[in-house]
């Protein structure tokens, strides 16, 4: 005889005044320990009103659902209750219990929070994510392709702070791709297929960058006296890099000398910013 449990069907309402991202994280989650059922899913975002509201619990009488949901609004958590006790239908509040404690906690019992912040906060993460995992992708020319989706492409010779730039930039959320220029190589066909407003050259004095890849080459135990770190052809890359920045008069070109990593990285931003009508203050 089969003693099992018979299989249980039913539908689970994920109701947010945000994206949902977090009341469905944690449903699917908790159901892990559910799995032997037949379980639907109906996910509701941007609900704020008392009208939207109705009609959702109305639906999930009808369908015997069962609701969990994420509003940050005291009164709109209170309508929900209410609406959700008087047709009988099950409701877990995720958000509320937590808020309503660190209210008492700092002593905000009266603040009314905002709805759909969660979901701005979320957002500005996951952009910042995708930024650093594109820039560290297109490294030091590692791949030109989806080299369009870059919102910044540095170009410069090497020890010119493109890969430290790039991932300063990544972390405040700019796609970031840098590339390298080398002595008598031409410029990769792909960069003149992309928007020009977004390349940046970049350039650092012969003394700095001697001191730069001489102390670079020590570090790997390597000799500081060959070629890389030579005045004369240091100065030979140099004279390309400005040649090449020359006939390409679309590119900004900064100088990196000296100058503190946060300055450059603002500057780029702001250049970028003004040249793709962007707006500037919100990107820093």
């Amino acid at each position: 005889m089969n003693t099992s449990s018979p299989l249980r069907k039913g539908t689970i309402y994920i109701i947010s005044d945000g994206s949902g991202e977090t009341a469905s994280a944690l449903t699917r989650a908790a159901l892990i320990h559910y799995r032997d059922h037949d379980i639907n899913i109906v996910r509701s975002k941007n609900v704020r009103t008392e009208d939207q509201f109705e009609a959702l619990i109305d639906e999930v009488f009808e369908k015997r659902g069962l609701i969990v949901h994420t509003v940050a609004s005291p009164q709109m958590r209170l309508k929900i209750k209410e609406l959700a006790a008087n047709k009988g239908v099950p409701c877990v509040d995720l958000l509320g219990p937590i808020l309503n404690e660190m209210d008492s906690y700092f002593g905000t019992e009266d603040e009314d929070h905002k709805a759909g912040l969660l979901r701005q906060v979320d957002d500005k993460y996951f952009k910042r994510i995708e930024a650093i995992e594109y820039t560290v992708k297109h490294d030091d020319g590692k791949t030109l392709a989806d080299l369009e989706s870059a919102d910044i492409i540095l170009v410069g010779i090497s020890r010119t702070s493109k890969t430290p730039l790039s991932i300063f930039l990544s972390h405040k959320g700019w796609k970031v791709a840098n590339v390298p220029l080398v002595y008598n190589s031409p410029l990769p066909e792909e960069l003149f297929k992309v928007d020009q407003r977004k390349i940046v050259g970049l350039i650092i004095d012969s003394d700095s960058l001697i001191r730069i890849r001489r102390k670079r080459l020590e570090k790997f135990g390597q000799d500081p006296g060959g070629e890389y770190a030579s005045l004369g052809h240091i100065q030979k890359e140099i004279d390309y890099a400005m040649d090449l920045f020359k006939k390409n008069k679309r590119w900004p070109v900064f100088n990196v000398t000296d100058r503190a990593l946060e300055e450059t990285a603002s500057e780029i931003i702001k250049i970028v910013a003004t040249r793709m009508n962007l707006d500037f203050d919100a990107l820093l």
